[in-house]
């Protein structure tokens, strides 16, 4: 607090010493940490939403994942998605079966771009790079290859 003296010279009263600290932004009051498989589940949402794409993975992965997905519990939304997360930043691999009859550049152009605008909205990572892989192509009278089940 500021007064003046008798002289009307200003002069501090009370027991501050040097100046007021600035209030911490609440945003700056710790840390904010993301697990990898939560980049790779928005990276999938993301990549599914695309027209031309028909599953994520490469036919190996897409066979055991069908597997696990009769498993209770054990449904696999990030099959085909790598992300490794830093801090600030992150970089994903994505591995896609699209449709046939679509244009593959087009395709993943737009995977890239979903994608990319998901992570960053919803994570608030920069995302380095977006490598996609196209494993296969879906033919319209390709039948969905499903493992027979073990138990009957």
């Amino acid at each position: 607090m500021t007064m003046t003296d008798t002289a009307g010279q200003p002069h501090q009263t009370g027991h501050r010493t040097g100046a007021a600290k600035e209030p911490v932004p609440a945003a700056e009051r710790g840390r904010t940490t993301i697990a990898d498989g939560v980049v790779e589940k928005i990276a999938a949402m993301a990549a599914r939403d695309v027209v031309g794409v028909h599953a994520m993975g490469s036919g190996l992965s897409r066979t055991f994942g069908a597997v696990r997905d009769r498993v209770p519990g054990g449904k696999s939304v990030t099959r085909g998605v790598k992300a490794e997360v830093g801090e600030v930043q992150t970089a994903l691999d994505l591995e896609i079966v699209v449709e046939y009859g679509v244009a593959i550049p087009d395709v993943t152009r737009a995977v890239r771009v979903n994608v990319i605008t998901a992570v960053e909205r919803m994570a608030g990572l920069e995302v380095v790079e977006v490598n996609i892989a196209v494993g296969d192509v879906k033919l319209p009278d390709e039948e969905e290859e499903e493992p027979e089940p073990r138990l009957q």
